[in-house]
Formats: structure tokens, sequence, C-alpha cells
């Protein structure tokens, strides 16, 4: 089978518009110098001190499905690729990559002299282990969406690898090849049923990634120490430690006095920020995020099996007020799935706009009247579920606040639960689904498949929280990985957004604007939407 060696720019033209390179091959833009030594390469030190209210709950990409787990697995563990600040793939443990005309054979070159945290050696081994994992029979976590077209993985030699697809996967070099590669020789006799509660994943990850693993003090913070070894060279920064903070006031108190020099701002604290700013102890930087907030409605519930029922109950929520109110208008409306930040983003979805007295003759139709109390009731049972958030996130907990408010107005009793974040992912992920209703947000990835969220595929262990199944998504949604095309992909991914729009699983809040604040003697941070912690190992302090 004739295979070419060409840019990555045009494989199938999946997914994005990438630079060129002249000689046609694929290559790791980190090799790249620039010949032109600076003050800035020369410096080094410092630790990292990274502030957040969300613990993470394990350290293993295959099992973890919170944004804290993934930005440390980020910082210990590599990929076979990775992408850029433009969403752009690049080489990571793969130094360069091949395929086939048909998009069914992968060939991937590894990075030779690459050692894992423990001195051992990185080969093909580790990769043919580690994307093997969610093919396993015994494998029950909720990342298998992405490997399920993989028919075979080949070892060609210690450094080769070789990828056979059932079909053409578009998201496969930015989706599937970014997944970290674990240890084969640490891990490789763990029973994959076991693998997700190994000790490995909370006591002892070890990685290739530029920084390694020390310490975990539960509640407090994760200790990361430099990797000298690491094969773009040593990270200027001696280390990172992830604080847990109980909240954004106390965030913010840490972050003017020092004691950590890197955030996430919330919108609430935008103001706050920026007069930090102008005090001179903080940079702030800001743009549109790859995500989208929602109230999540588990359909597993028949109280939220009728979709009359969800598009009153987004009559009934007043987004508006809530990105005015509790944002200061730092995010923008959502009618939909997606993202404004994405190339597939589709803004023509059908509205369900803020409108109480609709709600309520919707409800009505429905069944639902109210009762001696005033509260909703049908066939004897009244309409009352909890709302669960996490104590991890201020306007999440207010937004709650604010649902149970208006809902209350048409006749809703809604209950609050919040959570500490382990507790919330544990209770709403997969197997538990322990949830009625949930406050969450969705960072959607390198590539805009939304299959992860809406194919009946993903209601198990998947990660399609609301348990949405709707027949013509699912065959829009497997169509839509096999396209090549970026306009015609982009039409199939809309119709499905249009539709899941209509069906209304979720009520869809806002489309997230993101903030991040640093100390102006951290040198590297920027916000973007695709890779906020990218090329971590050249960061440095002042």
């Amino acid at each position: 089978m004739l295979k070419k060696r060409i840019l990555l720019a045009v494989v199938f033209i999946l997914m994005l518009i990438v630079s060129a390179c002249s000689d046609g091959e694929v290559k790791d833009k980190s090799d790249q110098k620039d010949g032109n030594q600076t003050e800035k390469d020369a410096a080094s030190g410092g630790k990292l001190m990274l502030g957040t209210t969300a613990a993470p709950t394990l350290f293993n990409p295959y099992y973890s499905t919170d944004t804290s787990s993934s930005t440390l697995e980020g910082f210990m563990f590599s990929g076979l690729v990775t992408v850029d600040e433009d969403f752009n793939p690049e080489g990571d443990l793969a130094e360069s990559w091949d395929f086939s005309d048909d998009g069914l054979t992968w060939t991937f070159h590894l990075r030779e002299s690459v050692k894992w945290h423990d001195g051992e050696d990185f080969n093909a081994d580790d990769v043919v282990f580690s994307y093997g994992i969610p093919l396993n029979e015994g494998y029950v976590g909720p990342r298998g969406l992405p490997f399920e077209i993989i028919d075979e993985i080949n070892k060609v030699d210690d450094y080769t690898v070789e990828f056979v697809l059932s079909e053409p996967y578009a998201p496969f070099i930015t989706i599937t090849a970014q997944f970290e590669v674990l240890p084969e020789h640490i891990l490789g006799d763990v029973p994959i049923a076991d693998l997700g509660k190994d000790k490995f994943n909370t006591k002892e990850p070890i990685g290739t990634g530029p920084f390694k693993f020390k310490e975990w003090k539960e509640g407090e913070y994760i200790e990361l120490v430099a990797n000298d070894d690491y094969f773009l060279g040593k990270p200027k920064l001696d280390g990172i430690i992830y604080k847990i903070v109980p909240d954004m006031n106390t965030l913010m108190a840490q972050l003017e006095v020092g004691d950590i020099n890197m955030m996430g701002i919330s919108p609430q604290y935008i103001e706050t920020a920026k007069r930090l700013e102008e005090k001179g102890k903080i940079v702030v930087s800001s743009g549109p995020a790859n995500a989208f907030e929602f109230i999540g409605y588990n359909l597993r519930n028949e109280l939220f099996q009728d979709k009359m029922v969800r598009q009153a109950l987004t009559h009934a929520i007043d987004k508006a007020s809530i990105v005015e109110a509790l944002l200061d208008g730092a995010g923008t409306v959502a009618d939909g799935p997606g993202s404004p930040a994405n190339w597939a983003f589709n803004p023509d979805v059908p509205k369900f706009e803020y409108d109480p007295e609709v709600a309520k003759e919707m409800l009505k139709e429905a069944g639902w009247e109210p009762n001696s109390t005033g509260v909703l009731e049908k066939d004897g049972k009244n309409f009352e579920f909890v709302l669960k958030t996490t104590s991890a996130n201020e306007v999440r907990q207010q937004i709650a606040e604010v649902v149970q408010q208006q809902l209350n107005e048409i006749g809703i009793k809604v209950s609050i639960e919040v959570l500490e974040w382990s507790a919330y992912v544990e209770q709403t992920s997969p197997p538990l689904w322990n949830f009625d209703a949930i406050v969450a947000g969705w960072s959607i990835g390198s590539d805009p498949d939304p299959t992860w969220f809406w194919h009946t595929s993903e209601i198990e262990n998947g990660l399609n929280y609301s348990g949405y199944s709707n027949k013509k998504v699912d065959e829009l949604l497997s169509e839509n990985t096999k396209v090549s095309d970026l306009d015609e992909r982009k039409r199939i991914i809309a119709e499905a957004d249009a539709i899941v729009a209509e069906d209304q699983p979720n009520t869809f809040l806002y489309y997230v604007e993101g903030s991040l604040a640093n100390a102006p003697s951290l040198h590297g941070p920027s916000y973007n939407a695709s890779n906020t912690y990218y090329n971590i190992h050249e960061w440095y302090i002042e």
C-alpha cells in the first residue's frame, strides 16, 4: 500500500489548517531552533505555584474525567502527539508519523533515548500496552470511544508502532494519539479490570513528562519536581506545587500576596484581578474558552424523559441574568452545545427563550398541575428533584441557587446538594450516575467531535452523562468522524447539534470566557483555548 510522508496539514484535510514544511515531512516543532541564545533561554529556577479549588481524583488518563487530574497528568505523562496553542498537532513521544492513502494505517516513529521517571527506557512496548488498555475486555473506564476504531496495534520495531483502523477516523491524530502513554514495565502485569484502582494512579505515578511526582498531601497540595532527563531538555522550573484552596476568595488573596503565582480567574473576580493588574501585581490574559456550562438532566429519571418538560425547564431559567449578574457579562448565553471557540460551532439551533408563562403552559400540557401546596404534581408524584454541584466552584453553587428559585416560581421543588469535588465526580460519573440533575461544564477538547456527549454507545460507561439517546443523532455522529472534508464535517455536526438543542437533554447556560492570571515574574503562560500549559518545560521565573 502506497504511503506518503506528507504534511500533517493535509491529513484528509481532517481537522485544522496547519503551517507547512517544505520537505513534506511531519516534523516536531519543538526541535526547531532559532539559533538565538537569550536571557530567557538561560533562565531557570523557581516553582510554579498553581492555585485551584478542585482537587484531582487520580493520575491515569484512561480513567480520569476531571480537569484537575488531566492537568497534572499532562505534567507527568506524554502522548504520541500534543497540540499547540492553535489546536495544531505536533510530535511528543512520536518524532514523526505517516499514514496510508485510505487513512486506515498510521505509523508512528518514536523518539529514542526517552527515559521513564524511574530510569527505565521508553519504547514501542509501552505504546502498544497503553493504547491497548481501552480495547481490553476488562476495561470499564470512560475513555473507550476514540479507541473503538483500532483493529490492530503492531510493534514494527522498538521505536516504530503501526495502528490499523477499521475505518477512517477524523479525530485520530488530535484525540486518540494525544492520550498519554503509561509504563508497560510497571503496569503490564496488572489485570486491566483492576487498573483503574491500582496504587500507581494515586501513590506512584511514573511518566516520561517534564515533571515527576513527589507527594500528594490530601486536600492540601500535590508536589512535582523537574525531570532532569526530560527528552526535550530539563525544565527551567524546579517544580510545581498544585495547591488546593477552599474557595476563590482565598485563592485571590494568595495570588495577591504571592503565595501562588498562577490560577484561572472566575468571571466574578475579573474586576478584582484587573485592579491587581493595574497595581503591577499580576498579569491577566483572557479569551473564549472551548467549553460550555449547563444544567444536565439525568434522563434515566422519568421526571426528565419528556422532551417538552425539558424544554419547559429551559424556558423557566433566565440565562441572560445569570451571565450578567453572576459572571459580570464574561460569557455568552448558550442555546445549544459546542463553543464559538472551535470551527464546528453552530449558532443556528432551536432556542427556548426565558418565559416562565410559556414554561407553565408546556408543563400543564405535559400533565403537570399544581397541588394544594403549589408544587406541580402528576399521577400522584410531585415534581421535585435534587440539583447537585460542587463546593470547588462558587459560580456553579450560585447558579444552583438561581435555578432553585426560578423553578420554584413555576411550581418545581428543587433541593441543592453541594459536594466536595472528588465526591461529586464519583457520584455523577459512570458507573454510578447518582444524580437527578447537575450544574456542570464541558471542555470540548482538541477536536469538536460531540460523540462523547450524545451518542447512545456512551451512556453506560462513557461521558454521555444525561443518558441521552436519539437514533438520528447517533447516525450523524457516527458519520462525522469518517468524513475528510471540513465543510461537510461541520455540516454534519451542525445538524446533530441542532437536534440535541431541540431535545434539550441539558439546559445550555453559557459559553465560557476564560481568564488566566499569573505573577509578572512568571514567564511563559498566556491564555488560549487549546493548551494552557504549552511548552511548560520552557517556562521560568525571573
